[in-house]
């Protein structure tokens, strides 16, 4: 069931990431000089939930991929019999980490359009 919260945490994130995805755009495309402020005043109250968040599904992919190097080990060591057990936990750290690289590319992405835009 562990797995399952912490694909659940990374999917929140990325939800979370694509909505204010969406904040953004909606601010660039009305140009108001206020809806910014606000975006960047309700955005810094946040700021400190997002990083913590990040950090925590961070830390959930490497416990994932801890548990499948486990099970590997486990296996070739004889201690355990159960292969499905192991590829299942090989795919769990292999799904985590692929989108945690999405996020990753993502906000280098987000961060590379904020930094091309004229001020």
């Amino acid at each position: 069931m562990t797995s399952i919260s912490s694909t659940d945490s990374v999917m929140a994130i990325r939800n979370a990431i694509l909505q204010k995805n969406a904040a953004l755009r909606d601010v660039a495309s009305t140009g108001a000089p206020g809806a910014a402020d606000v975006g960047g005043a309700a955005g810094g109250t946040k700021a400190g939930d997002f990083t913590s968040a990040l950090k925590s599904a961070l830390t959930q992919v490497n416990g994932l991929q801890a548990n499948a190097n486990e099970a590997a080990t486990a296996f070739e060591r004889g201690e355990t019999t159960d292969i499905a057990s192991v590829m299942l936990a090989k795919q769990q750290a292999s799904i985590g980490f692929e989108a945690t690289l999405q996020v990753r590319n993502k906000l280098l992405s987000a961060y590379k359009d904020i930094m091309s835009m004229p001020v």
